[in-house]
C-alpha cells in the first residue's frame, strides 16, 4: 500500500443536489451536524444553515426542516440528499507524476485526503486519523492486515458517510490500522459503488447507487 503526495481533485458535471445531513452530536436544544459532508457545525433550535433548519433537539434525537421537508434523526444517523435533476454525481481525478490518483473528501463529515487504491478491499485509515474523527474503532471486529512492515492489528468499522466531491455514500465498510498509515486509502468498498473510467491521466467516478 504505497503512499503518494496528494494532488488536486477537480469536479465535473456538478448537478443540482439536494441537501445531505449527518448528526454527529446531540444536546438540549442544540445539534452538531455535517451538511453535505462538510465540517461539523453546531445548530441551535431555530437556526438554519445550508438549507437545514433545526426545529427541536435533545439527547435522544433532533427534528430538522431539510429543503422544506421535516426529518427526525438520531445520533449518527444521516439523511441522504439526492440529485435534484436526476443526474448522477460525477468526480474527475487527475493522476500525479507517479500515476497515483488522489481525492479530497470526508469521512463522517471530517475532511480527509484519500489515495485511490483499487487493491484495497475497503477504505483504510490509520488509528491517528480514526481518533481525529472521533471514531470508536476498537468497538469493531479485530483483524490483522498484511503490510510491507508485516501483519499489523486492525479493526473492521463502518463509516456512516463517505464523500468525495459531489458523491456521497452511506454505510461504507472500512478498516482502521493500528499504525501510521499516512494517507487514507479509498478502497473497493467505496469504488464498487462507482462506474470507473480512465482516460490517460484522468479517472472519472460516477455514482451507481
Amino acid at each position: 500500500m504505497g503512499m503518494a503526495i496528494i494532488t488536486v481533485a477537480s469536479l465535473l458535471c456538478t448537478p443540482a443536489w439536494a441537501t445531505g445531513v449527518t448528526v454527529v452530536g446531540l444536546f438540549k436544544d442544540k445539534a452538531i451536524v455535517s451538511i453535505d459532508g462538510g465540517k461539523p457545525r453546531t445548530l441551535s433550535v431555530g437556526q438554519s444553515a445550508g438549507g437545514v433548519k433545526l426545529l427541536a433537539a435533545d439527547s435522544g434525537g433532533a427534528q430538522f426542516d431539510i429543503d422544506g421537508s421535516r426529518r427526525n434523526l438520531g445520533m449518527g444517523q444521516s439523511f441522504a440528499g439526492g440529485p435534484a435533476t436526476g443526474a448522477r454525481p460525477t468526480v474527475s481525478l487527475t493522476a500525479d507524476v507517479k500515476g497515483h490518483f488522489a481525492a479530497q473528501g470526508s469521512l463522517n463529515g471530517y475532511p480527509v485526503n484519500f489515495l485511490v487504491d483499487t487493491g484495497a478491499t475497503s477504505i483504510a485509515i490509520g488509528a491517528a486519523d480514526a481518533r481525529r474523527i472521533g471514531l470508536d474503532y476498537k468497538a469493531g471486529q479485530r483483524a490483522g492486515v498484511g503490510t510491507a512492515a508485516g501483519v499489523v492489528p486492525a479493526w473492521r468499522v463502518t463509516f456512516n458517510t463517505v464523500k468525495v466531491g459531489d458523491i456521497t455514500v452511506h454505510q461504507v465498510e472500512g478498516m482502521v490500522l493500528e499504525t501510521n498509515l499516512g494517507t487514507p486509502l479509498l478502497g473497493m468498498s467505496f469504488l464498487n459503488r462507482m462506474e470507473m473510467k480512465r482516460d490517460g491521466q484522468i479517472m472519472t467516478l460516477t455514482q451507481r447507487y
